[in-house]
C-alpha cells in the first residue's frame, strides 16, 4: 500500500506556536541531531527504518532533529520522498523537540519543498545550496528569498559549498529574508565565520555546521549549537562534545576529538562522499539498519569497512543497549 505524508503525521511539537522566530532560534542550543535516510539493498526508501532509528535518537535532549539534511542525502531524493521524510521523523519525533526539514534545488523547488514540510510538521526550515554554483549574489538572493516567502517557518541557511559569503552579505541578506533566523556554517573558515558573527552580532542564531570535527574551534568562537552527524552512532558522545565545547573545557574536549572523532574523520576523508557512506557503514556495524548510499554517492570500500569496524569496537563505550534510552525518558 502506497504511503502518504498526510497519513504520517501525528502532530508536531508545535515549538513554533506563539513564538517568534528569532526566540524560536535562541532555544536551539547544544547538538542537533542529524539523522541518515535508511535505503533498503533495492535503494528504496526505508520508512520503518527511518522512524526506528529516530525515535531512538529523539530518546536524547537533542535542541532539534534535521529531516532531508545533507547527511539525510536530499539531494538523492524526489520531492516526495523528501515530504515522506520530514512527515516520518515529525511522526517518530512525537513533540519531543522540533523538526527542521531541508530543501534545496532550485527557487521553484525549494520553496516547493518548504511548503510541503510546513504541511508535513517541520517546524523550521534548512536552506542548502541551489545547484547552480557559479550564481551572482542576486540570484543567490532571490533563491532565499523565495524559500523565505514560501512558509512563514524559521528560516536557516546553509552556507556550504559555493555558498560563500561575506559578512556584509550576510547582513544584506538577513535585511531581505524576514524569516531568517540562524546561520549553519559549513565552510570551516573559522576566522571568516568569526568575522561574520563579530559583524552580525545577536541578529541571528550561529550554528556550527561542517562537521563534528570542527567542534572546538565552532565553540572557541561561540557558536550555540552544532550539527552532528556521529549523533546517528553515538548522541551521549555528541552531547558530551557540545558540552565540553560549551564550557570552555578543552581539555576534555582535545581528548574526546583524539580517541573518537579524528579517527572516524580520518576514514571520512579517504573518498568523496565518505561523509555519507562512512556514517552508514558504521550504523550498520553497530546493528543500526542505514542501508547503502545512492549515487552518485559511493559506498564504502571493504577495507575502510574493516577500519570501520575496528573504531566501533572503541565507540561502543558510548553505546547503551538498543531501547535502553526510551525507557530512561
Amino acid at each position: 500500500m502506497e504511503t502518504s505524508a498526510a497519513a504520517l503525521v501525528n502532530g508536531a511539537s508545535l515549538y513554533t506556536e506563539h513564538v517568534t522566530p528569532r526566540a524560536f532560534a535562541s532555544r536551539l542550543r547544544g547538538v542537533f541531531g542529524f539523522p541518515v535516510t535508511p535505503f533498503r539493498r533495492d535503494l528504496s526508501l526505508d520508512l520503518d527504518a527511518l522512524a526506528r532509528n529516530v525515535d531512538e535518537m529523539a530518546a536524547y535532549p537533542f535542541c532539534a532533529m534535521v529531516a532531508a539534511g545533507g547527511t539525510g542525502e536530499l539531494y538523492s531524493l524526489s520531492i516526495d520522498e523528501i515530504e515522506l521524510v520530514v512527515a516520518t521523523t515529525v511522526r517518530a519525533v512525537a513533540g519531543r523537540m522540533p523538526v527542521v526539514a531541508g530543501v534545496g534545488f532550485n527557487a521553484l523547488m525549494g520553496a516547493g519543498i518548504a511548503r510541503r514540510a510546513e504541511k508535513a510538521g517541520a517546524e523550521c526550515i534548512l536552506a542548502l545550496p541551489p545547484y547552480y554554483s557559479d550564481a551572482p549574489e542576486e540570484g543567490l538572493f532571490a533563491y532565499y528569498e523565495a524559500i523565505g516567502a514560501a512558509t512563514p517557518l524559521p528560516l536557516m541557511v546553509y552556507s556550504r559549498g559555493w555558498a560563500v559569503f561575506t559578512p556584509e552579505m550576510v547582513a544584506r541578506l538577513a535585511d531581505r529574508v524576514p524569516t531568517l533566523v540562524a546561520w549553519k556554517d559549513g565552510q570551516g573558515d573559522i576566522r571568516k565565520y568569526q568575522r561574520i558573527m563579530n559583524h552580525n552580532g545577536d541578529r541571528l542564531a550561529w550554528l556550527g555546521g561542517l562537521g563534528d570535527d570542527c567542534v572546538p574551534g565552532y565553540f572557541s568562537i561561540g557558536v550555540q549549537a552544532y550539527t552532528s552527524s556521529i549523533s546517528n552512532i553515538a548522541p551521549r558522545l555528541s552531547l558530551a562534545l557540545a558540552d565540553a565545547g560549551a564550557q570552555g573545557d578543552f581539555a576534555k574536549l582535545n581528548e574526546l576529538m583524539e580517541r573518537y572523532v579524528h579517527p572516524l574523520y580520518a576514514i571520512r576523508e579517504r573518498s568523496r562522499g565518505y561523509e555519507v557512506a562512512a556514517m552508514k557503514a558504521a550504523m550498520e556495524i553497530l546493528g543500526i539498519p542505514a542501508g547503502p548510499v545512492r549515487p552518485p554517492l559511493m559506498n564504502c570500500r571493504p577495507k575502510d569497512i574493516e577500519d570501520i569496524r575496528k573504531l566501533m569496537e572503541v565507540y561502543k563505550e558510548f553505546r547503551i543497549p538498543t531501547g535502553a534510552a526510551r525507557q530512561s525518558r
